[in-house]
C-alpha cells in the first residue's frame, strides 16, 4: 500500500480534501493517507506554518497531495506554498490547462501547458523599506535555476508528443534578469532540434491568450510570470476551480489544485473539489494507478455532463453532492 501525505490545508481545503478521499475509496483505491498540518492549522498546534514532522513526511513518502493554504495578503505569516517549494526544492510547477467537458468557456480548443520555475525570481521574497514611504524587492534569476527548468520544459515536451516550447520573459525591460531566463531557454533549445521554440514578452503573450489560445503548447516562464499566467489559462478553461497542478523537484512531489482556500465560502459546502480531483488523479497515474484514475476521471466527466455543477460553474449542487454524483457515477 502506497504511503502518501495529506495535507488538508486551510479554507475549503479541508471539505474538498473529504470529498476527494471519499472518491478515492469509492474508487477502491487503497493509500496508506499520512495526515499532516500546513499553515494555521500548524501554527495553532505548532506555533509554526511549516513542522518539521510534515516536512520529514513528505520527504519521506516523496508524494504529497496538498489542499489549499490561506497566504496573508500584505501582513501574517510568509507563504507556506513558497516554504514548501523552497526547502523541498521543488523547482518545477506544472499545470495542465485543457478543456473539460460541460463547461462552457469562450474557447473550444485550449490545451496548454504552463512551465513555471519555481524557486527565485521576487519570490525569493527578499525585500527591505528603506523609509516609510519606500519599499524595494529584489528579483534573483540565476543561470542553474533557469537552465533547469528549461531542461524541464523541454524535456516534458519530447515526452508527451508536445510540438513546441514558448519562453515568456519581460527582457527588453529586465534587461539582465528576464534577459539571463532568456538566454538559458535559448542554449537549451539548441539540444532539441525537434521541438519548435519561441520567444514572447509577458504582455504580448497575455493578449494572445484571450484571443487565439489554440497557439500555445507548453509556456515556460519565470516564477512571477508563471503565477500570473497560469491563472490567466485557467480562466480559459472555466476557472480555478478546475485547475489542476503539480510541484516537482528531484526527489519530491506535491499534488495541489492552484486555487487558494477561499475562507469566505469554508464551511459551507459550497466549495468545488474539481481542481484537487483532478491533481489527485494525476497523482494516481504517476504511482502506477492509470486504471483507476481513468476510471475516477470518466466519473466526473460524466457528472459534468449532466449538469451537476457546484455554484462557481453555475451550477446549484453543494460540495457533498457532487462528491456523492461522482461516486455514483464511477
Amino acid at each position: 500500500m502506497k504511503k502518501i501525505t495529506l495535507l488538508k490545508g486551510d479554507g475549503i481545503g479541508p471539505e474538498i480534501s473529504e470529498s476527494v478521499l471519499k472518491i478515492i475509496d469509492a474508487q477502491g483505491v487503497k493509500i496508506d493517507w499520512d495526515e499532516q498540518l500546513a499553515g494555521q492549522k500548524a501554527i495553532d498546534k505548532y506555533g509554526v506554518t511549516l513542522p518539521e514532522n510534515t516536512l520529514n513526511s513528505v520527504i519521506n513518502n516523496q508524494i504529497a497531495l496538498k489542499a489549499p493554504v490561506t497566504t496573508p495578503i500584505g501582513k501574517g505569516f510568509r507563504s507556506v506554498n513558497v516554504e514548501l517549494r523552497k526547502k523541498l526544492n521543488l523547482y518545477a510547477n506544472l499545470r495542465c490547462c485543457y478543456n473539460i467537458p460541460a463547461i462552457k468557456t469562450r474557447f473550444d480548443n485550449v490545451d496548454i501547458v504552463v512551465v513555471r520555475e519555481n524557486t527565485e525570481d521576487l519570490y525569493a521574497g527578499i525585500e527591505r523599506q528603506p523609509d516609510e514611504n519606500s519599499a524595494e524587492s529584489i528579483k534573483i534569476i540565476t543561470k542553474d535555476a533557469s537552465l533547469r527548468i528549461s531542461e524541464f520544459a523541454f524535456n516534458y515536451a519530447v515526452e508527451n508528443n508536445r510540438k513546441e516550447v514558448c519562453v515568456v520573459t519581460k527582457a527588453n525591460i529586465c534587461k539582465l534578469s528576464d534577459g539571463l531566463f532568456l538566454n538559458c531557454a535559448r542554449e537549451v533549445a539548441k539540444n532539441y532540434p525537434q521541438t519548435k521554440f519561441r520567444e514572447i514578452l509577458v504582455d504580448n503573450c497575455c493578449m494572445q491568450l484571450v484571443q487565439k489560445p489554440e497557439q500555445f503548447d507548453v509556456l515556460l516562464l519565470p516564477n512571477l510570470y508563471g503565477d500570473i499566467v497560469s491563472d490567466l489559462t485557467a480562466g480559459l478553461i472555466g476557472g480555478l476551480g478546475v485547475a489542476q497542478g503539480v510541484n516537482i523537484g528531484k526527489d519530491c512531489r506535491i499534488y495541489e489544485p492552484v486555487h487558494g482556500a477561499a475562507p469566505d465560502i469554508a464551511g459551507q459546502n459550497k466549495a468545488n473539489p474539481t481542481a484537487l480531483l483532478l491533481s489527485a488523479i494525476e497523482m494516481l497515474k504517476y504511482i502506477g494507478m492509470k486504471n483507476d484514475a481513468e476510471s475516477i476521471k470518466n466519473a466526473l466527466y460524466k457528472t459534468l455532463n449532466e449538469g451537476i455543477l457546484t455554484g462557481d460553474l453555475g451550477g446549484k449542487y453543494t460540495c457533498s453532492e457532487f462528491t456523492d454524483c461522482v461516486i455514483k457515477n464511477l
